[in-house]
């Protein structure tokens, strides 16, 4: 192995590490994670489809680190993962299917609303306390929820960058659960959209082997690590990083 292959190799390693840390604590892993392979020459579609896969060891080690957070949240998980198997699935699809040009202009959009979306939570959840206990959130969000969820995971399986602030932005609006609670179930419903539609990608499309074990043992220990992290931020610190977070993640769209 040459140096140059060395320090590319190395390089997919550590994004790997930062992805799985930054998406176990906020969400836009993808974003550390994409451009460094197609810096190494893959072509978009393969570092698409290496990284979804390549990600899915840091989405379960995240799952795993907020597992005292998943408690008491199985049974809707289990409603919420079903449109999330969906909805990843037909975002794979429409990857392949759609030209590479097709989401480019609606996805910072998605991101901004999110982001909008998670500022204005407390004082959307303040209003609907203000208005008597028949207007407070329902323990799993009501009907709009789980097609809110659904649709964010057709997203996630096209391409997934701030796939997770998008997710934690609808829960907070539906939801009157700490942060710290939706992010917990936010990385469970990431890691099942990963799993499908690299499932899926497995059958049809072509990976580069090499960047996915590099991004998958890195993300392994970044989601660990960013669990560990996360976990012990303030509510408001949290919610703070995830907009920032966010908002260069539509910079960095936008850019690109």
């Amino acid at each position: 192995m040459n140096a140059a292959h060395l320090g590319e190799s190395l390089g997919v390693l550590a994004a790997g590490v930062g992805a799985g840390a930054v998406n176990a604590a906020v969400g836009s892993g993808t974003l550390i994670t994409f451009p460094v392979l197609l810096a190494t020459g893959l072509p978009p579609v393969t570092a698409t489809v290496s990284n979804t896969l390549g990600l899915i060891p840091g989405s379960v080690s995240a799952a795993i680190g907020y597992r005292r957070e998943l408690r008491g949240q199985r049974r809707r998980l289990l409603k919420w993962s079903a449109g999330a198997l969906l909805g990843g699935l037909t975002g794979a699809v429409l990857l392949l299917a759609l030209p590479a040009s097709a989401f480019e202009r609606i996805v910072p959009v998605l991101v901004g609303l999110a982001v909008v979306l998670v500022v204005l939570q407390p004082l959307i959840r303040k209003r609907a306390r203000r208005r008597g206990t028949s207007s407070r959130p329902r323990p799993d969000g009501g009907p709009l929820l789980p097609v809110g969820l659904t649709l964010a995971s057709v997203y996630g399986g096209y391409f997934s960058a701030a796939q997770g602030i998008i997710y934690v932005s609808l829960m907070g609006l539906l939801l009157d659960d700490g942060v710290q609670c939706l992010n917990a179930a936010k990385n469970v419903l990431v890691a099942v959209v990963n799993s499908v539609a690299a499932l899926f990608f497995l059958a049809v499309a072509d990976f580069d082997w090499t960047a996915v074990v590099l991004i998958a043992v890195g993300s392994a220990a970044g989601g660990q690590l960013g669990a560990k992290a996360g976990r012990r931020l303030r509510p408001g610190v949290l919610r703070a990083l995830i907009v920032v977070v966010g908002t260069f993640s539509i910079v960095q769209l936008l850019l690109r």
